[in-house]
Protein backbone atom coordinates (compact mmCIF):
# COMPACT_ATOMS: atom_id res chain seq x y z
CA UNK A 1 0.00 0.00 0.00
CA UNK A 2 1.53 3.27 -1.10
CA UNK A 3 1.10 6.32 1.10
CA UNK A 4 1.16 9.65 -0.69
CA UNK A 5 0.82 13.24 0.42
CA UNK A 6 -1.57 15.81 -1.05
CA UNK A 7 1.16 16.72 -3.54
CA UNK A 8 1.39 13.13 -4.79
CA UNK A 9 4.81 12.59 -3.20
CA UNK A 10 5.40 9.56 -1.00
CA UNK A 11 5.09 10.26 2.72
CA UNK A 12 7.50 9.00 5.33
CA UNK A 13 6.41 5.53 6.34
CA UNK A 14 9.14 3.77 8.35
CA UNK A 15 8.29 0.39 6.81
CA UNK A 16 7.13 1.08 3.26
CA UNK A 17 8.75 4.43 2.43
CA UNK A 18 11.44 5.45 4.94
CA UNK A 19 12.33 9.14 4.57
CA UNK A 20 16.07 8.37 4.48
CA UNK A 21 15.53 6.57 1.15
CA UNK A 22 13.41 9.29 -0.50
CA UNK A 23 14.88 12.22 -2.42
CA UNK A 24 12.09 14.52 -3.58
CA UNK A 25 9.89 12.28 -5.71
CA UNK A 26 12.58 9.62 -6.17
CA UNK A 27 12.80 6.58 -3.92
CA UNK A 28 16.04 4.59 -3.89
CA UNK A 29 14.27 1.24 -4.39
CA UNK A 30 12.77 2.57 -7.63
CA UNK A 31 16.24 3.50 -8.90
CA UNK A 32 17.66 0.09 -7.96
CA UNK A 33 14.78 -1.75 -9.65
CA UNK A 34 14.80 0.58 -12.66
CA UNK A 35 18.48 -0.08 -13.26
CA UNK A 36 17.96 -3.81 -12.56
CA UNK A 37 20.96 -3.85 -10.27
CA UNK A 38 22.10 -7.17 -8.84
CA UNK A 39 21.81 -7.63 -5.07
CA UNK A 40 25.33 -6.49 -4.18
CA UNK A 41 25.16 -3.30 -6.23
CA UNK A 42 21.62 -2.53 -5.08
CA UNK A 43 22.71 -2.75 -1.46
CA UNK A 44 25.73 -0.54 -2.17
CA UNK A 45 23.44 2.10 -3.69
CA UNK A 46 21.08 1.79 -0.71
CA UNK A 47 23.85 2.40 1.82
CA UNK A 48 25.34 5.27 -0.18
CA UNK A 49 21.94 6.93 -0.49
CA UNK A 50 21.16 6.72 3.22
CA UNK A 51 24.65 7.64 4.49
CA UNK A 52 24.21 10.54 6.89
CA UNK A 53 20.43 10.56 6.52
CA UNK A 54 19.21 7.68 8.67
CA UNK A 55 21.69 8.39 11.47
CA UNK A 56 24.34 11.10 11.01
CA UNK A 57 26.56 9.32 13.55
CA UNK A 58 26.69 6.28 11.25
CA UNK A 59 27.64 7.98 7.98
CA UNK A 60 31.04 6.28 7.80
CA UNK A 61 29.51 2.95 8.82
CA UNK A 62 26.98 3.15 5.98
CA UNK A 63 29.73 4.04 3.49
CA UNK A 64 31.84 1.11 4.74
CA UNK A 65 28.86 -1.19 4.25
CA UNK A 66 28.53 0.08 0.67
CA UNK A 67 32.25 -0.48 0.17
CA UNK A 68 31.92 -4.03 1.56
CA UNK A 69 29.17 -4.88 -0.95
CA UNK A 70 31.20 -3.42 -3.82
CA UNK A 71 34.31 -5.37 -2.79
CA UNK A 72 32.31 -8.56 -2.43
CA UNK A 73 30.77 -8.10 -5.88
CA UNK A 74 34.18 -7.48 -7.43
CA UNK A 75 35.44 -10.69 -5.81
CA UNK A 76 32.39 -12.54 -7.14
CA UNK A 77 32.99 -11.26 -10.67
CA UNK A 78 36.67 -12.18 -10.50
CA UNK A 79 35.81 -15.73 -9.35
CA UNK A 80 33.49 -16.02 -12.36
CA UNK A 81 36.40 -15.28 -14.68
CA UNK A 82 36.09 -11.51 -14.67
CA UNK A 83 32.70 -11.38 -16.38
CA UNK A 84 29.59 -9.84 -14.84
CA UNK A 85 26.89 -12.48 -15.34
CA UNK A 86 23.99 -10.70 -13.66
Amino acid sequence: METTSNTGLKKDDPVNHPAHYIYGSIEVIDVIEGLRLPFHLGNAVKYIARAGRKDKRKTVEDLRKAQWYLSRYIEYIEKQGGEDRS
